[in-house]
């Protein structure tokens, strides 16, 4: 196995998960549509950027691109010990939200320069009906430190699946689609640069976004 993917146990895991709740909830219970599933690279650092409009954005995403994606975790979660032990192996890091967190930049590109798939929502927030319309340019940014190329993705529909007060979700059509790999900047202290390729991430993901299901 290469050393630069990643470990057995997070393998492990993250296909038990995906094959036994995330796949079948997607395809059979929101009757998942994905395209554009032959854009991702199989191996290698990737950085993941997509909209954000729901808790069930990161499994669905990492399901969809068909390999283990890393995602910031707020660092509350880190404080419950069986759950702290899980999401570490699933590929998940801390973040002190509200502040630049450095040791959440260092992890992210520390899986990055291990062969990882990290995953980033451009805007950083969830958004209520799923479009970008304040991207940030930390994403890029990252994608520059890494030289890891940037796979824009669209989730629609998952901004219906909890509704205010209910903590079931709803049986709502999902669809995902990946466009096309770009190319990381390439210089992280180009903010001309870094601002122009976020506004290109966004743009690309909102078309694809705006096809709908």
């Amino acid at each position: 196995m290469d050393k630069n993917r990643e470990p057995l146990i997070s393998l492990a895991l993250y296909h038990a998960f995906k094959w036994s709740v995330v796949s079948p909830m997607l395809h059979a219970y929101f009757r998942g549509q994905i395209y554009g599933a032959e854009n991702v690279p199989s191996s290698g650092p990737l950085l993941v950027v997509s909209n954000h409009a729901s808790y069930f954005d990161p499994p669905i995403v990492s399901n969809c691109v068909r390999r283990p994606v890393a995602y910031m975790a707020k660092e509350e979660l880190f404080n419950i010990p069986i759950l702290a032990q899980a999401i570490k192996l699933y590929g998940a890091y801390p973040v002190s939200r509200g502040n630049t967190d450095r040791n959440a930049i260092r992890a992210a590109l520390q899986y990055l320069d291990n062969g990882w798939a990290v995953g980033v929502f451009l805007q950083g927030t969830r958004t209520p009906d799923g479009r970008i319309t304040d991207p940030k340019r930390g994403a890029l940014l990252l994608a520059a430190k890494a030289k890891a190329p940037i796979l824009p993705v669209s989730v629609w529909g998952t901004e219906k699946i909890l509704q205010k007060g209910s903590s079931l979700p709803r049986v709502v059509p999902i669809t995902v689609r990946i466009g096309n790999l770009i190319n990381a900047p390439n210089s992280s202290s180009n903010k001309e640069e870094l601002e122009n390729l976020t506004q290109k991430c966004a743009t690309v993901i909102n078309e694809m976004h705006d096809l709908g299901r």
